[in-house]
């Protein structure tokens, strides 16, 4: 088993300290899969980097994606087989490399509902896994009968379905898999600081030498100063371009994605299912004991931070996905819904599933580098570009990036202690798949959650309201990983809050009580984030029966973010 340098109150004031006082080689704006990629590619080539973070790490769109890594099929149509091949590559080494830990394969059918689609369906198919060569996924793709197809999806539409082609993608927890990447970057000597934002930028001359930054937990304000600093902020890209005057060689444009999470038993299928409707792809994932179900694409342009499910976008999931269930879903069946914003470089067409998913990198001023568009899977690309962008300002010899030979921090003998998980439960006396729990979430930094419970056995029991999660897990989140506020544990740490029906308000008290010492938090910061955290599921399921994004919008601002001035 392994540790690796916590993400910790106590690291987080170190790391403010010295971003304060000391010079960077760079300092990377954003705490999302890009830039906490960025920051690692950085840290492992040598140079003294920084991460500043407005909020908590992926609490944008990179904790509200379809939570897969994948090729994309779609881009298939676009003939854009280059993005397809660079994104299967690297769902091959996050798969069988980077983090095995944290994202593994899962099997999927594209149901046909012609008797024509097979022909044409099986051929994108084939072309996909073709350039897959099936890596990182125990097999290639395969056609389905009719028969065999209701015998693996029951809940099947009979009078829908006239068989289907079975194939695998990739899985990942996008929030945690964000947060490991930070923590890699921080083992990795990187200095790390969530709800720590860029209020402007340090000048001299006509180059970009810093950043000045405020600490949203205290409201104190000071200067960063770096050689190059590298913007990935994602759909807050040209809100920071804006700080240096104005926009650079290309536009984000937003666009949201919403899903709904679904109870297991309600679904019965022994795969996940994705079909094509008029204007995208929709996805029916397995999430352990739910299901995921995604995503919209609509144009967005209104509040970044907090986007908004509206009645209009849960009945457009509900109907597609039931054109394929003979069982329909109804609005009470769904347990969670959230909804992300992809960064978009804007294009001709006003259609935003028309827009590149590839990404750009430009350097607009000296000093500066830009990283947007793109795609989670191909996160690691995209750091790799952007530091390789930055380094030429560096007028020194930097070495090559080397990320795809650096597994995330938990991943190393992750699969010995996977082969030894009966016998670590009967040692540590927790129930086998409670074992299993710990490794997918931790892998072999599982290590020092089970510390906790040894030092503490009351941190072993489940959580009352979310038996899936131990307690140990809440606090864990709040001495290791980072959580600066209850929802970050409840929302990004954990997936509480969109698993269970409550939306996590049941288990709100008890986790913070659990990481209320951690925090140094009395009766009165308790009180203060359960309010916060009270009003914001109050305002997102009063957003979920407006009709439109306006009202939508206007419903989810009635909640002020936790954070200071945030």
């Amino acid at each position: 088993m392994s540790t690796a340098q916590p993400l910790s109150p106590s690291e987080r004031s170190t790391a403010l300290r010295r971003l304060a006082s000391e010079e960077l080689d760079i300092l990377v704006i954003g705490g999302g899969v890009v830039g906490a990629g960025a920051a690692l590619d950085a840290a492992t080539r040598g140079l003294k980097v920084g991460l500043v973070e407005a909020r908590d790490y992926a609490s944008g769109t990179s904790s509200r994606s379809s939570k897969l890594f994948h090729g994309g099929l779609r881009y298939l149509e676009q003939f854009n087989f280059a993005l397809v091949f660079e994104a299967l590559r690297e769902r091959s080494l996050v798969l069988n490399t980077l983090c095995p830990h944290l994202a593994r394969p899962v099997p999927f059918i594209y149901p046909l509902q012609k008797v024509v689609d097979r022909a044409y369906v099986g051929l994108g198919i084939g072309v996909y896994d073709a350039m897959g060569a099936g890596r990182g996924v125990p097999g290639h793709h395969k056609h389905l009968s009719r028969r065999k197809t209701l015998e693996s999806f029951p809940s099947g539409k009979r009078s829908a379905i006239r068989g289907a082609v079975r194939f695998y993608e990739g899985q990942v927890d996008d929030a945690r898999h964000t947060m490991m990447l930070s923590r890699t970057a921080a083992d990795f000597g990187a200095l790390c600081a969530n709800s720590t934002r860029v209020v402007g930028f340090l000048r001299s001359e006509d180059r970009v030498v810093g950043a000045t930054v405020t600490d949203l937990e205290t409201g104190q304000t000071f200067d960063i100063r770096a050689a190059q600093v590298i913007n990935a902020a994602g759909v807050w890209t040209d809100e920071i371009q804006e700080m240096v005057g104005g926009r650079g060689q290309f536009q984000v444009r937003a666009s949201k994605g919403v899903h709904l999470v679904v109870p297991r038993n309600r679904i019965n299928s022994a795969t996940g299912i994705i079909t094509q409707t008029e204007k995208s792809l929709l996805f029916i994932i397995p999430w352990g004991s739910h299901w995921i179900i995604g995503t919209t694409d609509t144009d967005w342009a209104l509040d970044l931070a907090h986007p908004a499910a509206s009645e209009t976008d849960i009945d457009y999931l509900l109907t597609h996905a039931n054109a394929l269930l003979a069982d329909p879903l109804t609005r009470d069946d769904v347990v969670g819904v959230y909804a992300g914003l992809r960064p978009l470089l804007a294009g001709e067409s006003d259609s935003t599933s028309k827009l590149s998913r590839e990404h750009a990198v430009s350097s607009p001023v000296r000093g500066l580098t830009v990283i947007a568009g793109g795609k989670y899977t191909t996160y690691r690309v995209m750091a790799k570009d952007a530091v390789d962008s930055a380094v030429h300002g560096l007028e020194r010899n930097v070495a090559k990036s080397c990320t795809e030979r650096v597994p995330l921090v938990g991943a190393d003998g992750y699969l010995g202690a996977w082969n030894s998980r009966q016998l670590t439960a009967e040692r540590t006396g927790l129930h086998v798949s409670t074992i299993e729990h710990l490794l997918g979430r931790y892998g072999t930094l599982m290590s020092e959650v089970l510390a906790l419970i040894a030092e503490r056995p009351e941190l072993s029991a489940p959580l009352a309201a979310a038996p899936e999660y131990l307690r140990a897990e809440a606090y864990y989140a709040a001495s290791h990983e980072g959580a600066r506020h209850l929802e970050d544990v409840l929302t990004r740490r954990t997936r509480i809050s969109i698993e269970v029906p409550d939306r996590g308000i049941g288990a709100a008290r008890e986790i913070a009580d659990l990481i209320a010492p951690v925090l140094g938090w009395d009766a009165a910061d308790i009180a203060r984030e359960l309010e916060h955290y009270g009003a914001r599921v109050a305002a997102e399921i009063d957003s979920q029966h407006q009709a439109d994004d306006l009202t939508a919008d206007a419903s989810r601002l009635g909640a002020p973010d936790v954070r200071m001035g945030a």
